[in-house]
């Protein structure tokens, strides 16, 4: 690769030989290096190619403030999460969770600690990323020493869960999250009972709302069933569609759009299915 710009000793911008224009990182990647150089392959540890969420200049403002082994380090955490998780992380992933593991390092040197409003509801409604969570955070502190409090699972179990929206905005996730929580609360009043958040079947319907949100908020809902099955879901299951319903009208109300009846039969099914376990 070309340099093209130092931007500081850990970040250059270069040119690859196909001639795509990226951001190298490296620890002393960039030390008297100047424009027109070829970079030393063996410094290189990450590649930032520029997308629709980051162009040149921000990914260069980003790189430029986080640690290089930082980049590696999250790269390596979702490459881990995304075996056990069975989840594709693209390259978009790396840099926002990089950045958490940098402020997180900064605060627990610093004696800062920082309370997690979400953690029961992460604890509940993904088990799994937070399980890949804590292995990170284990991670985290066995190669920085520095001791991470057990509560920074439960952002990067968000980061985890942010990746179905192929998005860095962490903002969506945490909407998703509490409207999550409150759709059971509607179910729990619906049947005046708790539900096991940790099993199979809610597993399924977490999963489900997870892809209703992504499905609403890029106006492409379900529209597919004929009447006639409408129907038959509607009496063979009344008190689940009752309770899908309120679901919908709060759906509507927190996301500010119209629900299909398509969406609100899907959600029958799955509010059946829970109702039926034991």
């Amino acid at each position: 690769m070309e340099v093209l710009k130092v931007f500081n000793n850990n970040v250059v911008l270069a040119c690859q030989d196909s001639g795509r224009v990226v951001v190298a990182t490296g620890r002393g990647l960039g030390y008297q290096v100047q424009r027109g150089d070829r970079l030393d392959s063996a410094k290189v540890q990450q590649v930032f190619v520029p997308d629709a969420e980051h162009d040149l200049d921000q990914l260069s403002a980003f790189l430029t403030e986080i640690p290089p082994e930082h980049l590696v380090l999250a790269a390596e955490i979702l490459a881990k999460a995304s075996g056990s998780l069975e989840t594709e992380f693209g390259q978009s992933m790396v840099i926002p969770l990089a950045d958490h593991i940098s402020f997180a390092i900064k605060r627990a040197r610093q004696n800062l600690a920082i309370g997690y409003p979400l953690k029961a509801e992460v604890l509940h409604l993904y088990p799994a990323e937070l399980a890949a969570a804590r292995q990170a955070v284990a991670l985290i502190r066995d190669r920085t020493n520095v001791q991470l409090s057990d509560d920074e699972a439960v952002p990067i179990a968000l980061h985890f869960v942010n990746a179905a929206f192929a998005t860095d905005d962490l903002s969506r996730t945490v909407k998703m999250t509490k409207l999550f929580e409150q759709v059971f609360e509607v179910l729990e009043s619906a049947y005046e009972r708790t539900f096991d958040t940790q099993s199979v079947n809610a597993a399924r319907f977490i999963t489900h709302l997870r892809y209703f949100f992504v499905r609403v908020t890029s106006d492409k809902q379900l529209i597919e069933n004929p009447q006639s099955f409408v129907s038959a879901i509607q009496t063979s299951f009344p008190k689940a569609y009752s309770c899908a319903e309120r679901v919908k009208l709060l759906l509507e109300l927190r996301l500010g759009k119209p629900i299909s009846s398509d969406e609100v039969i899907y959600l029958t099914l799955h509010v059946a299915r829970l109702a039926a376990e034991a």
